[in-house]
């Protein structure tokens, strides 16, 4: 690889696939593709940025009040709905 030419982005991705799959130090991975550790080791910062969620981080207070409140509706209509069961079963036996 120490032509000069740049990498392919499929040399990239091989050599990402190989250093955390493969067991061996990144040190040997990159003595083995002729590349530099230091270069190596940019390219699965930039895998493991890349590969991260960009979803908007959630906001935890507001999810966790969000579902006591939901909470508290089901404890509501489940208690409504034992008081008629229990109302008709007493109409029924009459």
């Amino acid at each position: 690889m120490g032509n000069g030419n740049r990498p392919t982005p499929e040399f990239r991705r091989e050599a990402v696939r190989l250093a955390l799959t493969s067991g061996r130090t990144r040190r040997e991975i990159a003595e083995d593709l002729g590349i530099g550790l230091s270069t190596l080791t940019r390219w699965l910062s930039q895998e493991r940025d890349a590969s991260e969620p960009s979803e908007a981080p959630v906001d935890l207070h507001a999810e966790l009040k969000r579902l006591r409140r939901e909470n508290a509706v089901l404890k509501q209509e489940r208690d409504i709905l034992k008081k008629a069961a229990a109302f008709f079963a007493k109409e029924g036996s009459r």
